[in-house]
């Protein structure tokens, strides 16, 4: 029984090829990519529908294979580029820059070394991301697990049997799963001692059921719905990196959470910028005839707006700063690039919330995309690591260097 087609073999001139692609990604006008994501946003977002023309267009773009490494023939960008591009993406529509970072960490891991798959595989998985424009995310979260990151054994399992394993589960908060080719599923073996790690499992394979349960306040189009995994056949070499779970709780890779770090807080510092040129607009268009003049002419109105800048500035410094670093290879420990995604996180929140005290009825109306930015932002506080994680990460790193 023939599960997947054999690995893919590049071509000679797959460097020539890398090149046209890393030039369509470095000549893409990112203002008028966000203008084209964003015409379909709102519908989007109003449907809970998947935006799969958007990952089509990226692909035209050359975009889905932004960070895979040239020599597996993508762009092989950089963090400060994959950040202009995040942003860019998210200006236009939130949610498809969700699924699109997430495909940025799971590709430019698979590029590098010891990213613990088979050789073949990976090549077989990055070639469909360059050539097809496969999508791949992992899966993690479950009904009783929550986040691993908080620690417990997954309730999925891989058994074994003679064709390789099967594979059952249910996992929740998919991202992006509607238009996934690639899950790559954390679960453990049904063997003594058990083992845990990742199971790559196709989403078309027979067995794996998408559940349409996503119908959250925020980054609704991103399509994280619920998947069952009833007894899916992968091959052998579909297990990745499988341990025991205790060689799990080793220090984070830092160079991989600086990225997502990064990622996450370009993703929502976005959606504030979003939200401080929608409210320069409506200041300097709303004029009440109890004044006769624009708001934009309110000292109070011109403060207002200043502090919304003070907070978007010291947002740009330390994702500036992040993004400099993790190129010249100095990646900040995961405790401060944690640190930074919760700043960035809590001064968007901040930028939006600040609009709407501003802007009353109009901010809150959903005519306007106010109220859009304002539940798409919140969503940042969902993200690995959350407020309380990340500060005591923080904490403890700082009274072990004390020491």
């Amino acid at each position: 029984m023939t599960l997947l087609a054999e690995p893919a073999q590049f071509a000679p001139d797959s460097h020539a090829k890398a090149a046209t692609l890393a030039s369509r990604a470095a000549e893409v006008d990112l203002q008028a990519l966000s203008a084209a994501l964003a015409a379909t946003s709102a519908v989007h977002d109003a449907e809970a529908s998947f935006p799969h023309a958007n990952f089509a267009l990226l692909q035209r773009h050359g975009l889905l294979a932004l960070t895979v490494a040239e020599a597996d023939g993508g762009a092989g960008a950089g963090l400060q580029r994959a950040r202009e591009v995040i942003a860019a993406v998210s200006r236009g529509d939130p949610a498809t820059a969700l699924v699109l970072t997430m495909q940025y960490l799971q590709t430019r891991a698979l590029s590098h070394p010891g990213n613990g798959w088979p050789e073949a595989l990976r090549r077989q998985v990055l070639h469909s991301v360059v050539h097809d424009g496969a999508l791949l995310n992992a899966l993690r979260v479950e009904p009783e697990l929550g986040t691993p990151a908080r620690g417990g054994l997954p309730a999925t399992v891989a058994q074994r049997c003679a064709e390789g394993w099967r594979v059952s589960g249910h996992k929740l908060y998919s991202t992006g799963v509607e238009g996934l080719s690639w899950l790559v599923v954390w679960g453990r073996s049904d063997e003594t001692p058990v083992r845990t790690g990742a199971f790559l499992v196709p989403r078309q394979a027979p067995g794996v059921r998408i559940v349409k349960t996503w119908d959250s306040l925020g980054q609704r189009a991103s399509g994280s719905h619920d998947v069952l995994l009833e007894q899916v056949l992968i091959p052998a070499s579909h297990a990745l990196e499988l341990r025991e779970p205790a060689d799990w709780s080793r220090a984070p890779d830092a160079e991989q959470q600086h990225w997502m770090h990064v990622l996450l807080g370009a993703l929502y510092d976005a959606i504030a910028l979003n939200a401080r040129d929608w409210l320069i607009h409506f200041l300097r268009t709303r004029a009440p005839a109890s004044l006769g003049a624009p708001l934009a002419t309110l000292p109070r109105a011109q403060e207002a707006l200043g502090e919304i800048e003070l907070l978007l500035q010291a947002n740009r410094l330390q994702l500036d700063a992040a993004a400099r670093d993790g190129d010249a290879g100095h990646p900040w420990s995961p405790a401060d690039s944690g640190l930074l995604k919760t700043a960035v996180t809590r001064n968007a929140i901040e930028v939006v919330e600040r609009a709407l005290k501003l802007t009353g009825n109009h901010g809150m109306a959903r005519a306007n995309p106010l109220e859009r930015y304002h539940r798409d932002v919140l969503c940042g506080r969902i993200h690995t690591p959350q407020e309380d994680s990340a500060c005591i990460a923080a904490g403890r790193a700082a009274l072990q260097a004390a020491s």
